[in-house]
């Protein structure tokens, strides 16, 4: 009951968002085929473009290769100290590229920050095959992974996103800033994103950004660039201001120029319209609920986890409308519903925040009763 009712609060907090009212963003200012922006703090959809057309992704598919070693370093399978030893297979792959050789030994540190900022191929392969034993494996929790974020508009063929061979590797702008939403759940992983220029081998190789946004716009936070011919220009733009977070997906642009164009016109235009409300009860106003036949008579409700809401700037403050039961019979399960607290916005209702019985309360025993009822004579 309460995981329904947790998808039910994030449904309608996306519904929440008013009508974009995008002034300086349109269809024909985003210069590429396929573009969405997403809100990185709640996932409302603030503008899209064929935000689920099925495209190459190019190098933008790394960002499931990110995730997928973000989660393995932070559940402590691999560590950044690690030492992983090239393949040939990882020394085989062109393009992007720190010119990784067959039993050169690079702890995972390293090759993380040449896939983030320089979008190494051969580094990325050597972390697929280190995370996973093999790069075919790899690509299998890929897949997997877009299974569990409910993608229905992705399937990878490879870590890297070379497509020069690929027939069935796509994704789409929205899928894409799904998993980038999940990449920035392991917020660390933005100190390498913002890198400008870094170096490794001792200075010896250079690394890059491939974003140029990281050296120009105000609150970049990362994320991944793509280019091949197939894809075109390619970019996940990520970022922060005032405490909200936004993604910006775009596909298949013409030029490079049009794909940063776009970005910075979507991200622009998301922080102009609209700022992030955290949506939190008052403890005080839960309150206490008779408990019939319980062996406790009294229920203290659990106070609902605070929530986040995106709202059109120039909108009031939120107000809260709490709707408790007075009474509920024993028995009472953890989690149960025993209420609601309305959240309205310029008096149109946008949220409910589900309250929860907090503990298990069991039915009095028969006998509990018989001998109570006994002490009264």
């Amino acid at each position: 009951m309460k995981r329904i009712g947790t998808f039910l609060l994030a449904l309608m907090l996306a519904l929440a968002v008013p009508a974009p009212c995008f002034a300086a963003v349109d269809e024909k200012t985003v210069e590429a085929p396929s573009a969405v922006l997403v809100s990185a703090d709640t996932g409302a959809v603030l503008f899209e473009k064929n935000a689920h057309d099925r495209r190459s992704p190019a190098s933008v598919t790394k960002l499931m290769t990110m995730l997928l070693v973000a989660e393995a370093l932070d559940t402590g399978k691999i560590k950044l100290t690690d030492t992983v030893t090239g393949s040939a297979n990882a020394a085989s792959k062109g393009g992007s590229q720190i010119w990784l050789e067959v039993g050169e030994q690079m702890t995972v540190e390293e090759l993380l920050k040449a896939v983030v900022i320089a979008s190494a191929n051969d580094a990325c392969t050597a972390l697929a095959e280190f995370v996973a034993g093999s790069d075919g494996a790899f690509v299998q929790c890929m897949n997997d992974r877009a299974k569990e974020l409910g993608l229905q508009d992705t399937h990878f063929e490879n870590c890297t996103g070379l497509d020069d061979t690929a027939k069935n590797h796509f994704s789409s702008a929205y899928d894409l800033a799904v998993i980038a939403r999940e990449v920035l759940r392991h917020n660390w992983i933005t100190k390498y994103a913002t890198v400008w220029l870094d170096s490794l081998r001792d200075g010896k190789t250079e690394l890059n950004n491939t974003n140029k946004l990281v050296n120009t716009y105000d609150g970049i936070t990362g994320l991944k660039t793509g280019t091949t011919e197939k894809a075109g220009f390619c970019l996940c733009a990520t970022a922060r201001r005032d405490g909200m977070q936004l993604i910006a997906v775009v596909l298949g642009a013409k030029t490079s120029e049009q794909r940063f164009s776009a970005a910075t016109a979507l991200q622009d235009s998301g922080f102009a319209n609209y700022r992030l409300v955290t949506l939190s009860a008052d403890p005080k106003k839960i309150t206490q609920i008779t408990v019939k036949n319980g062996v406790q008579k009294i229920l203290n409700p659990a106070v609902p986890a605070k929530q986040q809401l995106l709202c059109a700037k120039g909108s009031g403050d939120p107000t809260y409308e709490y709707k408790l039961k007075k009474t509920v019979d024993a028995p009472v399960r953890k989690n149960t519903r025993v209420g609601t607290v309305k959240v309205k916005l310029d008096g149109k209702t946008v949220a409910e925040l589900p309250v929860y019985a907090g503990v298990n309360i069991d039915k009095t025993a028969f006998w509990s009763v018989f001998v109570r009822f006994l002490r009264t004579f």
